[in-house]
């Protein structure tokens, strides 16, 4: 048989991308069958150079703000290697290492920040898909998955708008779009699962490699003990941080992780599976008319009593739209009718539900369940709380601490408490147990050369990874030097972990540390006015290599913080508004700005 056999599929033919790689495949088997190696070249000619087909490209990438995405993002190219496929994995923000137009396929898996908003990584990148003269992606094919939480209004916002813009330039859809709530991982994999199928034909692997078994996913290198199996850890230290007098309740805890195999890095955060309030569970069952003591049926079969599965098992405290779609049925309410039906006032939805719990939904919109499983059906699982990590397991071994604000306040004449502060802060004494998963969160990361200076902006309980930071570099002898910014209400009740901080200036671990305490004075003093007054410095900081990190509440601080850093790069440093936005995007990219905020 000639080298010239078999014959040209030429470029102009009229096969989709699907049907030529399918073609190519079948082609490659035929001709294998006769003990021929076929090459499948650029221009779609099968030679017989002894080289080996190369593997179906797809292309997967992640917008990750807390790591979920990214984590996902990394297991699902795992997982369609293992399926036959070539499947790099890259960041939002290294967008420019690709040309999306010379890919056939590419899956995204998107978190959403803010409201409604791009995580950090994904800014750039977003702003330039969604630019009027992007070029068009007809030979892409594309599917999206979205990583959210119901409880907000712009629940998987980013990922329904990745999935609109791809389709907007002409992409096609591998299959629809995704959106997962907090428990992601069965959905995930489900999701997975049905693009494989569709990708199928792609591949020359068995169909058993190409379904990922849904039990393993997230679980390749996890431990023993993860988000599905938390670790029943002691409460070691429950200790009030703010001095008495202060109308803020902040906590210190130490939790014991000895014999969980769990290991850690500054920067991780800890997941804390919460017990509802007792006194909440008795009053939403009496309310109902349901016996706590009832033998209940769960969805996945465990039997428990009606009282320990409302304590343990599910949110009975907030809620958003979908329960209230669900609950309108149960009820006679016109209100909630009119609510629901108009969809062009987001608004009216979201100021009903502030401050509104399940039990203010039952009082004010009495519901009919001919069973306590019918109430249970619509209630969500409880979720973990995941809180940034203030210990670095150098100074602490076998310990992990948090440092948690107890939350408390009044809503529609009711008093209100935050279902994990008050768990952790009132109902777990030490000894106790917590259920606990630690998260690695790879966006949030001490450099790596120990010389490297480190600038940190941590407000209110924002310090917490900042103190495992600092006590990270005292272990490490890191020379780099270290500058904090801090800030509270009041120094003399508010100043949080104080000795401490002033131990870490005498031994040199702290070089400079600048604190705002807005209300010790009549005009307000927040860290963002701290950075703009030490601006020249910061700014020599920043061209000596400096990273900036960022921690706590994102809708102010945050913001306000990098408007602040915007300034100071554009008047110390002699920027443009254009330069400055690419000097911070330049400091993103190469993990020098780092964010923990939420």
């Amino acid at each position: 048989m000639s080298a010239s056999f078999p014959p040209q599929i030429p470029a102009s033919a009229p096969f989709s991308p699907v049907q030529r790689l399918w073609l190519d495949g079948y082609l490659a088997g035929i001709f294998a069958a006769q003990g021929l190696a076929t090459n499948n070249a650029p221009g779609g000619q099968l030679t017989t150079s002894g080289e080996a087909k190369p593997k179906p490209r797809v292309l997967v990438m992640y917008a990750s703000q807390s790591g979920n995405s990214e984590e996902l993002a990394s297991e699902f190219g795992e997982k369609l290697t293992a399926a036959g496929f070539d499947a790099p994995v890259i960041g939002t923000e290294d967008h420019t290492e690709i040309e999306l137009g010379n890919e056939s396929h590419l899956l995204i898996v998107s978190s959403t920040w803010g409201e409604g908003d791009p995580p950090d990584n994904a800014v750039e990148f977003w702003d330039l898909l969604k630019s009027d003269n992007h070029p068009r992606l007809e030979n892409l094919h594309f599917a999206v998955l979205g990583l959210g939480d119901s409880n907000y209004l712009d629940f998987c916002a980013m990922g329904k708008l990745f999935d609109a813009r791809f389709e907007a330039l002409g992409a096609t859809r591998i299959t629809a779009r995704g959106d997962c709530d907090t428990d992601f991982e069965e959905p995930a994999a489900n999701w997975l699962n049905t693009v494989l199928g569709e990708l199928s034909s792609l591949s020359d692997a068995s169909t058993s490699a190409a379904e990922p078994d849904k039990a393993t996913i997230s679980a390749n290198s996890a431990p023993a003990y993860d988000k599905k199996n938390p670790f029943p850890a002691r409460l070691l230290m429950n200790r009030r941080l703010n001095a008495e007098g202060s109308a803020r309740d902040t906590r210190h805890f130490e939790i014991e992780l000895t014999g969980s195999g769990l290991s850690y890095e500054v920067g991780d955060v800890l997941g804390v599976y919460p017990h509802n309030h007792p006194q909440c569970v008795d009053e939403l069952t009496a309310a109902l008319a349901f016996d706590g003591d009832q033998i209940v049926t769960l969805p996945d079969g465990e039997q428990i009593t009606l009282r320990r599965a409302l304590l343990e098992r599910f949110d009975i405290r907030n809620v958003n739209r979908p329960l209230l779609e669900a609950w309108a049925p149960a009820c006679d309410s016109e209100l909630l009718r009119k609510l629901l039906a108009d969809d062009s006032d987001a608004s009216a939805i979201e100021s009903y539900l502030w401050g509104r719990e399940i039990i203010d939904l039952v009082n004010e919109h009495r519901p009919r369940f001919a069973s306590p499983e019918d109430f249970l059906a619509l209630l969500r699982r409880i979720g973990a709380r995941l809180y940034s990590i203030s210990s670095s397991p150098k100074a602490h071994p076998d310990e992990v601490h948090l440092t948690i604000a107890r939350v408390e306040y009044e809503a529609h004449d009711r008093r209100r408490l935050g279902v994990c502060s008050s768990f952790l802060s009132d109902r777990v004494y030490p000894e106790g147990e917590v259920n606990v998963f630690l998260q690695t969160a790879k966006h949030f990361k001490l450099p790596t050369d120990l010389n490297t200076p480190v600038i940190m902006v941590g407000p209110g309980t924002g310090i917490a990874p900042f103190r495992a930071f600092l006590e990270e570099r005292r272990a490490t002898e890191a020379a780099g030097l270290n500058w904090l910014f801090f800030g509270n209400p009041h120094e003399a009740n508010d100043f949080l972990y104080r000795d401490e901080l002033e131990v870490m200036i005498e031994d040199g671990t702290l070089q400079r540390f600048d604190t705002a305490w807005s209300r010790d004075q009549e005009t307000k003093i927040y860290v963002q006015d701290r950075m703009r007054e030490a601006g020249a410095e910061l700014w020599k900081w920043l061209t000596e290599g400096a990273h900036f990190y960022v921690c706590g509440d994102a809708k102010r601080m945050a913001k306000d913080v990098d408007d602040v850093l915007h300034e100071v790069i554009a008047e110390y440093g002699g920027k443009s508004a254009s330069e400055t936005a690419a000097y911070v995007a330049d400091m993103k990219k190469s993990k020098r700005y780092q964010r923990d905020v939420y």
